[in-house]
């Protein structure tokens, strides 16, 4: 069960929406189901009430107060149920209501002083509840705190109904979009609510800033407009955004605080990340988290593989660091991995961009917990962050496709260890956050994998059989998991990388036990195909491509149920 609380200064345009037929005609019998004396008219089932009368009643005590009336005298919230619950009746709606606004500190059943009220239904899976916050005794409701109060409580109706039990909140998560704010960008035919877009550019600004004045640059060249609150010495204390062609009914732009978009994107918050670790000169060349130069041998390697490939390491070598350190070092590399995921987003082809912007908004959640990040060192992550950014649009083929893959994999894992470091706290939102985000870049790697992977595995067909039958041994001696395996998509595939390697001068047994030690291999759908890009990263292997002259038909692609999409563990 879901509420959303928010303010507002017309009660009669608000009741003209909850009684109307809704911006699509979804609206069906619009009808109270309870109101704060049961007796308030109701415009839905009485053929003589009107709105105008219900606002009247509504408002006659912030009448009362003239001109010191409250400017935002409106509280209101929707309770929708969650996907799957069963239909409640109306008598259970009323019920859910009531505890609502008890709650909420609007009304209290032996308080004859309490906010007025009225809960509209006009759709099967949810409720509109109205409040004027001013009191019989003209002193406005203490609302301190509402939301959190308001949420707890529908946790206690979840229960107490035998409803779903949605995940309890702590306080960390970023504001959603007010009714207000959705409705207004349908009207003005916008796709998101200018909240998530800023939210998304800003987050996009800071990672990877060397300083505080590039941070500010870039969101001035990502054309936002930028606001910066000074002190009378002249410090910058903090900044709003706003995007120029969202504009009040006064022409004037809708300003949001960072730490209204979220509570990490303040300038303090921004500042202690900034402090964290100097990022490397761009003009540097990326590297991995042993610095290590990720430069790779085939000259048609674009910046975008380079620096994808580096920060598939730096992420490998994260998660050796966050099995070993405290817990602030790990809440500061969820902070990074944060930062790469929104610069692999930024930048990705059109094919995967929508499953790793979905991963990235997703992971946002992730990386927010009352576990203060602090004592880490993220020269490396932030650095990764930084080179994918400024590498550019990256084209999804050749070198860009298999260095996204290998960065791909290199976060599922991190991915899920967020989950169980979040699981492990009772952070249970945290952790849900982190399976959404596993569940994106799984259809990412989906859309990308198949072909590469389809060329290798033909071409590990294609071996003299000794060298196959060698490769093969070879594989089942040092990952036991593989003959586990049915398809033989990834094991071809492996064999085949495993030859380039040989060819390269790599001992392939000895390569085969470096990539399997880096971590576990348990969440991995299939455990060959998963090795084949830490290999391919390790020996510094170009990407896959198929001769020339080779037919497609040589290359069939890769069966669905082969894909090495990473998954969950269950």
């Amino acid at each position: 069960m879901v509420p959303d609380i928010s303010r507002g200064s017309r009660t009669y345009g608000l009741l003209a929406y909850l009684y109307g037929s809704g911006r699509r005609d979804e609206h069906v019998d619009p009808h109270q189901v309870a109101s704060f004396d049961g007796f308030a008219p109701d415009p839905g089932r009485d053929p003589v009430a009107t709105l105008a009368q219900l606002t009247a009643v509504l408002d006659l005590r912030v009448n009362q107060l003239g001109p010191r009336k409250p400017k935002k005298h409106v509280w209101h919230c929707p309770v929708r149920a969650a996907p799957g619950d069963r239909k409640l009746s109306d008598e259970e709606w009323g019920e859910v209501a009531r505890r609502v606004v008890v709650a909420a500190s609007l009304a209290q059943p032996e308080d004859p002083d309490g906010c007025r009220w009225v809960a509209v239904r006009h759709a099967e899976d949810h409720i509109h509840i109205l409040a004027t916050i001013v009191r019989g005794d003209l002193r406005q409701a203490r609302l301190n705190n509402d939301a959190a109060r308001v949420q707890a409580e529908c946790r206690r109706i979840e229960q107490d109904m035998g409803l779903r039990q949605l995940n309890a909140g702590d306080g960390t998560a970023a504001t959603r979009p007010t009714s207000a704010e959705r409705i207004k960008a349908e009207r003005t035919g916008r796709a998101e609510p200018p909240r998530l877009v800023l939210r998304d550019m800003v987050r996009l600004a800071v990672a990877g800033a060397a300083t505080e004045e590039e941070f500010f640059g870039r969101l001035e060249l990502a054309g936002l407009l930028v606001k910066r609150r000074l002190a009378p010495s002249g410090d910058v204390l903090g900044y709003s955004v706003a995007d120029p062609g969202d504009r009040t009914g006064a022409g004037e732009p809708v300003w949001y605080s960072g730490s209204t978009l979220a509570s990490d994107l303040s300038l303090p918050r921004i500042r202690r990340r900034l402090g964290a670790g100097p990022v490397a000169d761009l003009a540097e060349q990326p590297t991995d988290g042993r610095g290590q130069t990720a430069a790779i041998s085939s000259r048609r390697a674009s910046a975008a593989a380079r620096a994808r490939r580096a920060a598939a390491g730096v992420v490998e070598d994260a998660l050796e660091v966050l099995d070993h350190g405290p817990e602030e070092q790990a809440a500061s590399y969820w902070v990074g991995t944060a930062e790469i995921l929104d610069a692999f987003a930024a930048t990705s082809p059109a094919g995967t961009r929508a499953e790793l912007l979905a991963a990235a908004r997703a992971f946002e959640r992730a990386s927010r917990s009352h576990v203060r990040a602090e004592r880490a060192d993220l020269r490396s992550v932030r650095t990764a962050a930084r080179h994918i950014l400024y590498a550019g649009p990256a084209t999804g083929r050749g070198e860009d496709g298999e260095a996204a893959l290998m960065l791909l994999s290199a976060l599922f894992l991190l991915v899920m260890a967020a989950d169980r470091w979040h699981s492990a706290r009772g952070q249970a939102q945290q952790a849900a956050a982190a399976r959404t985000t596993a569940a994106h870049l799984r259809a990412a790697y989906t859309a990308t994998a198949a072909r590469p992977l389809a060329i290798l595995a033909t071409r590990g067909r294609n071996l003299p059989e000794p060298v196959r039958n060698r490769h093969a041994r070879t594989i089942c001696e040092v990952l036991p998991a593989a003959a586990r395996e049915t398809e033989t998509t990834g094991t071809d595939a492996l064999a085949a990388t495993l030859a380039e390697a040989e060819a390269a001068g790599h001992d392939p047994q000895a390569l085969l036990e470096q990539a399997s030690r880096l971590r576990e291999l348990d969440t991995a759908e299939s455990v060959t195909a998963v090795m084949v890009w830490r290999i391919r990263r390790l020996a510094d292997l170009p990407a896959a491509r198929r001769p020339v002259g080779e037919s497609s038909a040589a290359t069939p692609p890769a069966p669905r149920s082969t894909s090495a999409s990473p998954r969950s563990r269950r």
